[in-house]
């Protein structure tokens, strides 16, 4: 009853259910092609890298969310080309990254003067701090991700099912995986003032990982991970704020408990139907 006082009340509280129902939006989406490709250590590259271009941008005065859209957007195009040409140091790049990103990061947030919370809960996720500009942003990137897949449903389909078959049918399938880490570096942008850059991977996976469970096309697992996205961003924040936890966490615990939850029910039934169909 409180959370739903709260609501009704308090205009930051509605931006923070607005925000979480966005972030379903593009993580349902973007994160079916992360979950059914397995690119989730490549989406943990380019997350933490973005720490970089965040400190960057607030050392030098400018929002902190443009540095982060575009150094999301050349640790993603980096990662995707090294993936390309040189498969066996991929994971060295990847790793070098993560941590040269958060490092080079965390010293311009030193050198910047004074102390910013606002940054920290880029890093650790607020989404109580969501403000009308967040908002719009989020919209935005939301329009431009579900206006690519749109356009390039198809193409994205056969890259992230059978890449070599999508080369022999004409299909550039360079150019289309560097686009969809485009789209995945967009998601993670997305995302951080939802649950932060620590946590962001885990809200990008567990909807689409749940809603594979149950369905085995793109477009049903895009659609139930949005929803599943949706309600336990809602879960989470409700539960935040009832008992006063910081809500980023606690919307990544409602996943976890959810994807395990899943996860268990599925293989009890799946084994009950085949004992099933033996008698």
């Amino acid at each position: 009853m409180e959370f739903l006082a709260a609501f009704s009340e308090q205009t930051f509280f509605r931006y923070a259910l607005i925000a979480g129902l966005l972030a379903s939006v593009g993580c349902g989406v973007v994160g079916t092609y992360v979950v059914v490709r397995n690119i989730g250590y490549l989406a943990g590259g380019i997350a933490h890298a973005v720490l970089g271009g965040m400190g960057i941008a607030y050392f030098l005065g400018r929002p902190p969310l443009g540095g982060a859209i575009i150094t999301a957007l050349l640790a993603a195009l980096l990662i995707g080309w090294v993936s390309l040409r040189w498969k066996q140091t991929e994971d060295s790049l990847i790793g070098a990254l993560w941590a040269v990103g958060m490092a080079v990061g965390i010293v311009f947030i030193s050198r910047t003067p004074g102390y910013n919370a606002d940054l920290m809960s880029y890093l650790f996720g607020n989404i109580l701090l969501v403000s009308r500009s967040d908002l719009i942003l989020m919209g935005v990137l939301d329009l431009l991700i579900l206006a690519c897949v749109g356009l390039f449903y198809k193409q994205f389909q056969a890259v992230t099912f059978d890449e070599e078959f999508a080369r022999l049918r004409g299909v550039h399938a360079e150019i289309y995986y560097l686009l969809l880490l485009c789209l995945v570096a967009l998601t993670v942008v997305l995302l951080i003032r939802v649950v932060g850059l620590i946590l962001v991977i885990a809200l990008l996976t567990l909807p689409a990982a749940i809603a594979r469970q149950y369905y085995g096309t793109l477009l049903r697992i895009m659609g139930l991970a949005i929803i599943v996205g949706g309600l336990q961003t809602i879960t989470g924040l409700a539960i935040s704020y009832e008992q006063d936890l910081p809500s980023g966490a606690t919307i990544i615990l409602v996943s976890g408990v959810t994807f395990f939850l899943s996860t268990i029910g599925t293989k009890f039934w799946r084994e009950m139907t085949a004992q099933h169909r033996k008698h």
